[in-house]
This record gives C-alpha cells, structure tokens and sequence, in this order.
C-alpha cells in the first residue's frame, strides 16, 4: 500500500526475448512507474535498457512517468562490465535515479520497489489523482494501481 490506497505491482521479465514484443505496448499503456534492471556484468542488457526506456515514452508519450534505472549484480563487481559512471550517466541523462543492487545479496531490491511506489504515490497526489480517504464511498471507488517491473 501507499498511502491509503492500494498498488498492485507486475514484473514483466522478458529479458531481451523478442517473443514479448507484442505485449510490451500493453503493460507499458497500463503501468504508472518502471524500473528498468540491467546486468552490470553484461553491456548488452544494459544498451537494451535504451530501446525500453524509449519504448515506454513512446507509448506513455510523458517523460516524467516514474522511472528508477536499477543495475543489478552488483556482488559481481570483479566482473563488471558496465561503469558506474556510464550507468550513472545515462541516468543523468533520463534525469532518473540510478540504483545498484544484488538479488543475491538482497542489497537494495526492497528500495527500488519502495522508490518506485513512493514516486507513484507523489506523482499522484501531485497530480490530484489520490483517493477519497476515510469514507466508504471512497474506499469502493479506489482502484488498484499498477507498476510495471522490466
């Protein structure tokens, strides 16, 4: 939950598969934030991180939709491929913040999903988007929200 209101989360792991192409578009149109994961260990996973990104504003058509860049592995970092500086670079660029984690060290995966959700809930109430709070008309008329995980 954020806030009062609850989120629902989909993570849509296709890993460079071309074979998800079609539904991309679709998740995209639905999502109200992305964290887009590459691998630190792997160059490839972090250039394809170009072509989502714009993918997603392509089909957003705003540049201010809630976006986390995450570079993941980085317990790996003797075999890192792609610089701290590049990533942090590329996110200036998108100005997005730039997280690295470790699913197997589990450092920093529950603070990109709290990040992601915490700039959804903000763009929300920026936006004038947050639910009725307290009544039960209110309650009835909040929807779950989406984020899309790439």
């Amino acid at each position: 939950m954020i806030g009062n209101e609850e989120v629902a989360i989909d993570i849509l792991d296709t890993a460079g598969q071309e074979d998800y192409a079609a539904i991309r578009d679709n998740y995209f149109r639905s999502g109200e934030g992305f964290l887009c994961v590459f691998s630190i260990t792997e160059h490839e996973s972090f250039m394809a991180t170009q072509d989502l990104r714009e993918q997603i504003l392509r089909v957003k058509g705003d540049e201010n939709i809630p976006f986390i860049l995450v570079g993941n592995k980085s317990d790996l970092n003797h075999k890192r491929r792609v610089s701290l500086e590049e990533a942090l670079n590329l996110a200036d660029q998108w100005k997005v913040p730039y997280i690295e984690t470790s699913a197997k060290a589990r450092l920093n995966v529950d603070k990109i999903f709290h990040d992601i959700l915490m700039d959804i809930y903000r763009r929300r109430r920026t936006e004038g988007r947050d639910s009725i709070r307290g009544s039960n008309e209110g309650r009835q008329r909040r929807k779950k929200r989406k984020c899309r995980i790439l």
